[in-house]
């Protein structure tokens, strides 16, 4: 058959966007198929079910781990793209770290062999009090059975280590540390909440703390003036001051 002279045409997107499945309002022609087995690992599968807010102010994330790649929608608002199965590289991570020197994409990597994300904001804004609605467009195939909505609780941790002793710093409920709000090793002042800067301090302060707890549960080294890169420094008493966010 020849189709040389046939005028093609094509378009975007899919029928499930165009038919907006991912509404709360219901819609001609379709059918949910409400039953315990569902489809497993099959490509291109819309899937919805209903859940209850977590009870408290704690922000919410929804867990999506299981899946393969893909749209979420909460209550018709999307909360993004998903690619849990997507895993990094399981070598080239370490557990020391140093920022200092040139830069190069191989250092200081993370979360080797884990997902590069698993877990999604769902801002308290799109959820009801009562029931909630969450839609799934899966594109290459997964498993809905161990996604779960859960509240994430941020907290602060701080340390106060004089010359010569071990700072150890260390999150609860498998929470990791997440930002260093203030380092300084020097003479800080003040307490938890309200460190400051004293008349001195070593210049990589905050760096050396990063690159040693950044992305940890928990982490500790020995604070001296050669860790912070002041060896030979001579400004009396000295001591480091953190403050970090779980």
């Amino acid at each position: 058959m020849d189709l040389s002279t046939n005028l093609w045409s094509y378009k975007i997107g899919l029928n499930g966007e165009r038919k907006r499945l991912y509404d709360l309002q219901p819609h001609t022609g379709v059918a949910w198929h409400a039953n315990s087995s569902y489809p497993i690992g099959k490509p291109m599968t819309w899937y919805k079910a209903d859940f209850e807010a977590p009870y408290g102010t704690n922000p919410v994330v929804v867990d999506l781990q299981g899946l393969g790649k893909g749209h979420a929608w909460v209550n018709g608002h999307s909360i993004g793209r998903y690619w849990p199965s997507w895993i990094t590289a399981t070598n080239g991570c370490t557990d020391t770290c140093d920022y200092r020197g040139n830069y190069v994409t191989e250092k200081c990597n993370t979360n080797c062999g884990n997902p590069s994300q698993r877990w999604y904001h769902v801002p308290r804004s799109f959820l009801n009090n009562d029931k909630n609605t969450l839609v799934l467009f899966e594109e290459i195939g997964g498993n809905p059975q161990n996604v779960s909505f859960q509240t994430v609780t941020t907290g602060t941790i701080c340390a106060l280590v004089h010359e010569g002793a071990l700072l150890e710093l260390s999150c609860q409920g498998g929470q990791v540390i997440s930002q260093i709000q203030f380092a300084s090793f020097g003479n800080p002042k003040g307490k938890c909440g309200s460190f400051e800067q004293g008349s001195w301090e070593a210049t990589d302060s905050r760096s050396v703390v990063e690159a040693a707890c950044i992305g940890k549960s928990s982490c500790g080294f020995a604070v001296t003036k050669e860790a912070f890169g002041v060896a030979g420094a001579d400004n009396g008493p000295t001591r480091l001051a953190v403050q970090a966010t779980c």
